[in-house]
């Protein structure tokens, strides 16, 4: 804990105080550059005591949407410090003390899904996004688990994204499933005891979440990228949401028993 709090007070605040005005002037002028929201990334990772392992390929220079599971806060840690991505998000994250603030600096969206209107405009901005060949990640579970298995992706979004990245003028639209497991910690599996210390689940409030991540020790997570495959505008959203929901299943359950990938998630060559 002392080698952290030596790391946060004299690394990781200094690049923060000259690197978020910086940010903020750019994004201000409407433009983007990704190696600061890199930067913050790597060095929350390195402060949080989290080693990423990457198998596959996150789908670069294509409209893409990443579909994955959803286990922690730390997910986007862990995602922003190996890809050059834009995050999907609940409303209300953006009003969080400077949590909202450093999303907005990474071009955050920001997405009400109670209002269909909402979902509708959030729609709209990811396939603006993506349209100029950028990847967007949505947590299409909806809301975190234990990372245990799976929850229902749920394909409103997916179609909503669909439609919009082909309004938008995007010729081929890739969607590109990720699963994200947390296996090791302090060097051993993860057992279930153990992953109520890492997900964020809803009987714990952020604060006491925070805590026990920041004195629970080195945690390893796993972000395993699927086949990319193209989302054309006849395909079914339905079909195509239970389709990467399954492979995600699949690797996430490899991933947690250590047992061999399925095909679909070995390592691009």
């Amino acid at each position: 804990m002392i080698l952290r709090s030596l790391f946060f007070i004299f690394i990781f605040v200094p690049v923060m105080i000259v690197g978020i005005p910086i940010q903020w002037v750019i994004t201000r002028l409407g433009l983007y550059w990704n190696f600061l929201p890199f930067v913050f990334h790597t060095l929350g990772r390195i402060f949080l005591g989290m080693k990423v392992k990457v198998i596959g390929t996150p789908s670069t220079g294509k409209p893409t949407l990443i579909v994955s599971n959803h286990i922690s806060w730390t997910d986007i840690i862990a995602i922003g410090s190996q890809a050059d991505v834009t995050f999907v998000a609940k409303s209300e994250i953006r009003n969080w003390f400077f949590v909202g603030f450093m999303g907005s600096l990474q071009r955050t969206l920001y997405v009400d899904r109670k209002r269909r209107s909402d979902a509708a405009r959030a729609s709209k901005e990811m396939g603006q996004r993506m349209a100029s060949g950028g990847a967007v990640v949505l947590f299409a579970e909806g809301q975190s688990d234990l990372g245990t298995h799976v929850l229902p992706f749920r394909s409103a979004l997916i179609g909503a994204a669909q439609h919009a990245m082909l309004e938008a003028g995007a010729g081929e639209v890739m969607i590109q499933p990720l699963t994200i497991a947390y296996t090791r910690l302090q060097g051993l599996p993860v057992g279930r005891t153990d992953r109520s210390f890492i997900a964020w689940i809803k009987s714990k409030s952020i604060k006491q979440n925070i805590v026990e991540i920041l004195t629970g020790g080195t945690r390893e997570v796993t972000l395993a990228f699927g086949t990319p495959r193209p989302l054309g505008a006849g395909a079914n959203r339905k079909t195509v949401a239970k389709d990467a929901e399954n492979e995600v299943r699949r690797m996430l359950v490899a991933l947690n028993r250590g047992t061999p990938l399925p095909e679909a998630a070995a390592p691009a060559s």
